[in-house]
Formats: C-alpha cells, sequence, structure tokens
C-alpha cells in the first residue's frame, strides 16, 4: 500500500510522503517558505508562526505549514488534490503580523550585531517588514547568559524560536538549556546559569535566526562580506567533516560546516570551528638547524643540505604524524623506501593489520549508524573521539537502537548497556551464540583506538572481527588521527610497529608526529630532521626544522575514518618561509640526489593514484587488562589545538567540571 499523496502549492502539483508537513512538500516543489523555528533535523515546535500558508477548502484562517501533514489535508470536492497557497494575500498579511510582533521588542543593533549579513530575521524583515512601528510602548529587555568562551549572548534580540534548546536536548544530549516564563516574560536560559558542557555547542550559533548567539573568538573581527570562503576538510579528528574556512587576507577568521549527509550532516565539533586561533600562534616560519645543542634560523639551502648530509648512509626511518595529507606521506615513503629506510604511521601502538583494508577502516560507512538497531562499542568514547559521529549515534538510540560498551563507562548523552571493561567481556561477547532473530536485524560493531593500540590489539581486533560475523554486523574502526586511513593505503607502515621502525635508526624523518617521544639520551640517540607547522614536541626535540604548512595552507588528500577520500583545499598561504609538505620532500629529494620523479601537485597525484587505484594472520591470544580509551583531554590532542587559546580555556573548563565538588556543593 503506497503513502504517496498529491497536493498541489502554488499551481505546482506534486506527489509526496503522506507523513510529510506542508513545508516539506512546498520545498519538494521548489516553493521557498520562510521560517525561524523549523529546521529540519530538528523536532517540530511550531512556535514562531512565520510559514503560515493558506489551505484552500480547510479553516478560514492561515496554517503553520512546519506542523501540519499532507495526510491530514482534505481532498477537493470531486477528489481533487488538497491546494495550498503560499502567496495570497491572506498569507502576505499573515506573515506580515507575524513580522511586526517578532520586532516589537528586537534592539535596533543592526549596524553592530555580529549576525548582520547573516541573519534570517533580517533577510525576512526586507520581505516581510514594516516602514514603521505601530509599538509605543517600552521595549523588554533581558540579561545576557554565561554560557562559556564560545557562544556569546544577547538575549534581548531573541525570538523564542527554541532551536538552540532543542539542539542541545535532542542532539548534543545535555539538558542545560530551557525556556521559562510565559507570555512577555518567556526567555530561555541555562539550568542554574550553568556554562554548557558539551563538545558540540557551536552549532547554536549557526542555528540561531538572529542575532541572541554569535561566535565570541569571532566576535566583531569581520563582516561576512569581507571574507573569502574556501570548501574543505577537517581534520582534528578522523571524521573528515565538511568544513568551509573564510579567511580575511592571509588569516583564518572562522570555521563553519558545510552539509553532508554521508559524513557529518550540518555540524562540527567545538575544537574543530573555534581551532582557527592555533593557526596563528606558535608557528614555524623559519628553518632551524641545532648548533651546539641550541636551534638557529637557517635558510632553506642550508637545512636542506645539513639534511641531506645526515641522511646519505644512515638507517633512516620516518614517523608520520596525524595531519599529514597523503601526498606528502607518499613523497616521504618513496624518499625514504628508495634510501633503504623504513615508515611508520602507526605512531600511537595501534596493531592496525598491514594490506588488509577491511580489517583497519572495517566495512560499514558511517550512513549505516543511521539505520542500526544495535550498536556495539569497544575500547572507545566517540564522545571525545568524534563528537559528530556520537551525535549519530544518539539518534539512532532515539529511533529505538540499543547500545552496548565494552571499556570505560562513561557518559556518552545516551543510554546504554555496559557489557563490562576488560578483554574477557570481549571475549565472551564474541563467543556467545547470536539468535536468528538479532542477525535479521541492521546492526554496527565500531571499534576505537583505545581497543588496540596494547600489545595484544591484533588479538582484540580479531574478535571483534569474529563479533561483527557471529552477528551479521558491519564493522567501522573509528580512528583518531586525520591521516591515518590514507598512509594505511600507502602501505607506510613496517612490520612490528613503531618499535621496529625506529630500532637502531640514526636518522629520524619526523613529518608532523607531535605526539611521539624521541629519545635524547645517550650517544646513540638518533638525529631527527622535524618537518611540521608549529613549535611544538616535535621540534622540541628537533635537530633541523623544515618549516611546513598546515592544512588549511595546502592543497591536500585526507581519507576519513570510513575509507572515504577527501580533498582540502587551500584557504590562504603558509607565514614566512614556510613551505608545501609535498614540496618541501621534493626539493630535498634533489639535494640526496634520488630525485623524486614529479614536480608539481598534478605529477605527484597521478603517480599516487596510479600506485594505489583505491584513492582516486593468525589470532593471537589477548592479555587480562582493561580497555582504555586514547583521548584523556578533546580539547589538546595535536600541535594546532595546543597552540589555541580557546583551546586551552575550554581544555581548563573541563578539568574544573571533572573535579568532584566538595560536600558544601
Amino acid at each position: 500500500m503506497t503513502n504517496l499523496k498529491k497536493i498541489s502549492i502554488d499551481g505546482i502539483e506534486v506527489e509526496v510522503d503522506g507523513a510529510m508537513t506542508i513545508i516539506q512538500a512546498a520545498e519538494a516543489a521548489g516553493i521557498e517558505v520562510p521560517r525561524f523555528c523549523y529546521h529540519e533535523r530538528l523536532s517540530i515546535a511550531g512556535n514562531c508562526r512565520m510559514c503560515l500558508v493558506e489551505v484552500v477548502g480547510g479553516p478560514p484562517k492561515p496554517a503553520a505549514s512546519c506542523a501540519m501533514q499532507v495526510r491530514d489535508l482534505r481532498p477537493g470536492p470531486n477528489g481533487e488534490a488538497p491546494v495550498v497557497k503560499t502567496k495570497s494575500p491572506m498569507v502576505k498579511k499573515a506573515r506580515e503580523g507575524v513580522m511586526e510582533f517578532l520586532l516589537i521588542n528586537h534592539p535596533l543593533d543592526c549596524p553592530i550585531c555580529d549576525q548582520g549579513g547573516e541573519c534570517d530575521l533580517q533577510d525576512q524583515a526586507m520581505a516581510y517588514g514594516v516602514d514603521f512601528s505601530r509599538y509605543r510602548e517600552p521595549k523588554r529587555a533581558s540579561e545576557d547568559l554565561n554560557l562559556g568562551p564560545l557562544v556569546e549572548t544577547k538575549m534581548t534580540r531573541c525570538i523564542s524560536c527554541t532551536r538552540c534548546v532543542r539542539f542541545t536536548t535532542e542532539v548534543a544530549g545535555i539538558t542545560q538549556m530551557g525556556q521559562t516564563g510565559r507570555g512577555e516574560d518567556a526567555e530561555i536560559t541555562s539550568y542554574l546559569n550553568a556554562t554548557l558542557d558539551s563538545n558540540l555547542q557551536g552549532n547554536i550559533i549557526d542555528l540561531c535566526p538572529v542575532g541572541a548567539l554569535t561566535s565570541k573568538p569571532y566576535a566583531f573581527t569581520a563582516r561576512p562580506w569581507e571574507l573569502t570562503k574556501t570548501e574543505t576538510i577537517d581534520v582534528m579528528d578522523a571524521l573528515g567533516s565538511n568544513i568551509r574556512v573564510d579567511t580575511k587576507g592571509r588569516e583564518v577568521m572562522r570555521i563553519l560546516p558545510r552539509n553532508h549527509d554521508g559524513v557529518n550532516e550540518e555540524w562540527i565539533s567545538d575544537k574543530t570551528r573555534f581551532v582557527w586561533d592555533g593557526l596563528r600562534r606558535q608557528r614555524l616560519d623559519v628553518p632551524y638547524v641545532r648548533e651546539n645543542g641550541k636551534l638557529r634560523k637557517a635558510t632553506w639551502g642550508e637545512a636542506l643540505t645539513m639534511a641531506a648530509a645526515a641522511m646519505k648512509g644512515k638507517k633512516v626511518a620516518a614517523l608520520v604524524g596525524d595531519l599529514a595529507p597523503v601526498e606528502a606521506v607518499f613523497s616521504l615513503k618513496t624518499l625514504v623506501e628508495g634510501l633503504g629506510g623504513k615508515i611508520e604511521c602507526r605512531t600511537d601502538g595501534a596493531r592496525l593489520p598491514v594490506g588488509n583494508r577491511s580489517a583497519y577502516v572495517g566495512t560499514a560507512a558511517i550512513e549505516d549508524i543511521d539505520s542500526a538497531k544495535m550498536i556495539q562499542l569497544i575500547g572507545t568514547n566517540p564522545r571525545v573521539e568524534a563528537p559528530v559521529l556520537n551525535a549519530r549515534i544518539r539518534k539512532a538510540w532515539a529511533n529505538g537502537a540499543v547500545i552496548g560498551l565494552v571499556g570505560e563507562a562513561v557518559d556518552l548523552t545516551y543510554d546504554y548497556t555496559h557489557v563490562g571493561t576488560d578483554r574477557a567481556a570481549l571475549e565472551k561477547l564474541s563467543s556467545q551464540v547470536i539468535s536468528d532473530e538479532t542477525k535479521a536485524k541492521p546492526t554496527l560493531v565500531i571499534v576505537g583506538q583505545g581497543a588496540i593500540n596494547e600489545a595484544d590489539g591484533e588479538a582484540v581486533l580479531a574478535h571483534a572481527m569474529k563479533l561483527a560475523e557471529n552477528s551479521n554486523s558491519k564493522l567501522l574502526i573509528l580512528h583518531t588521527a586525520a591521516s591515518r586511513v590514507g598512509a594505511m593505503d600507502l602501505g607506510a607502515v613496517t612490520e612490528g610497529g613503531l618499535a621496529m621502525a625506529v630500532e637502531g635508526a640514526q636518522v629520524i624523518y619526523n613529518l608532523g608526529a607531535d605526539e611521539v617521544e624521541i629519545s635524547r639520551d645517550g650517544a646513540n640517540a638518533p638525529f631527527v630532521i622535524y618537518q611540521g607547522s608549529h613549535g611544538d614536541r616535535g621540534a622540541n626535540r628537533a635537530d633541523i626544522i623544515l618549516p611546513g604548512a598546515a592544512w588549511t595552507e595546502e592543497n591536500g588528500l585526507f581519507v576519513n575514518t570510513e575509507g572515504r577520500p577527501q580533498l582540502a583545499l587551500r584557504a590562504g598561504f603558509a607565514p614566512g618561509e614556510a613551505k608545501e609538505n609535498w614540496a618541501i620532500l621534493r626539493a630535498l629529494s634533489a639535494e640526496l640526489g634520488a630525485t623524486l620523479p614529479w614536480d608539481s601537485l598534478a605529477g605527484l597525484r597521478a603517480a599516487l593514484v596510479k600506485a594505489h587505484p583505491v584513492l582516486g594472520r593468525p589470532v593471537k591470544a589477548m592479555a587480562k587488562a582493561t580497555f582504555r580509551n586514547v583521548i584523556k583531554d578533546f580539547y589538546l590532542t595535536n600541535p594546532v589545538a595546543r597552540a589555541s587559546s580557546v583551546m586551552a580555556e575550554l581544555s581548563a573548563m573541563a578539568k574544573a567540571r571533572a573535579t568532584a565538588p566538595m560536600a558544601a556543593e
């Protein structure tokens, strides 16, 4: 039995699902209906009344199109499709009345409001506003909220659309925002004036249709029409969220989400959104060489000559950092292996199998979470490892999915069954008999890096794969490093892992691996060449520093946690004398007399895709140990984040919240 219904909107007849609302049917017909409170990813509130339409043959008053379903409309007298008008005189007058009410208490701050140029209220007032106000009484004012260092509030501008309340409750999974009072005393507030405890709170800035919620770090630094907008990819986690980087001159001013239903929908984490100030601080902008124990500035020619001299005839090992693009990894791998050296990308010790893509990427797509009825998490805390993916798991839970967790018991913003914390719990889970009824349901097993970065990681992964096979589930490996899957696709690994790669190495070429400690003690301490963008741990240990571009400053390929290749585009230029990462390695290869066979990014990509078209073992015993989540501080996981003052403030606030309160509190 079909559920499709015909409906005529402004003379355009469309056939849509009867469960769709009139506003959704209008979008299907290509007709725009103004709205403030309605958002397709949030529940329906129906309280702004801006989306009023006329239903012919219905009650003699306009209807809220966001709250009325197509199947509830009456057909014509002879069975004709229901008729809806969105541009009739009744509708125009009703919307103008709604706009007049919305503007009664709204302050006249457009010239100084940070939302100016991107404000839904401003845009719709042009179409439905009047040129004068009939309101003569004093305007109402509201006190501003302190939501923390990210979201600036001007609550007098609030029109009570409740988008922020619905987002924080439904998507972010926190219950700290709500509405109190009635009538003109109604106002949005936070519970006990608490700051928001969520890694997704910045999304309410995008959702707010007026200037009540704006970005505190970005406020009053630029207007939208001054900015150059570049569509690119995020690297703060391995999800590969689609983002837009807005620059003014050479500086990144803000980062916003782009819609991609298969990856991040239209949300991004707070680290992604606010990390941009870290692109300005602690940057490496000139080469350095170490003399007499101290680093001094050098020219590119001098630094490259010294690096080549240090590498010639020596045992070389290369380490791949978390933020390196595929092109740079491919260049480094080709160069180092040409010298007889080794390369390793699993710098956190993850026991990811070489050459088995289904084991280090999995068999599931991120979108499979939406339809899953059972999800088993193993050794992961997705709330900090991939907050946007965690919101997707929460959405599946809200739709009836059952969640299980093997690992540390943490607050994931949704209910789950805690199966256990150790390997024994996983072994018991993987060996139990699964009913045919359960096998028939769409199920998912998600394995985190905390489960596989110990010595028995291969055995843990084998049991997780066995569980997925027994339950007819799809498998998703949740990575934490943006560069990891791409580097694994290239085979940038050494049999035996990190220890075998650096064992006996006389020279270590460090490509932005700032999470690795390299020994500097003893006569056999290796010579370290560091190539990266920030003066972080890797640069502190280096004997030669080659300044590279950050991910917003060069074109690069990244492969996300589900194995999807995505292109990051350059939004600005690297500071000072810093160069693109692939170009540095190409110049170094010439100094070594082993010139890489490409002299452009296009040539490099052609060789890359030709060698790895996917980019265009015995089970060991498990140890008796509990699973530990890999990320301890969500806000300080890479050099860009550690250079950000906003991230430092958020980290300090998170630690303070985690401290047990005193009894008197």
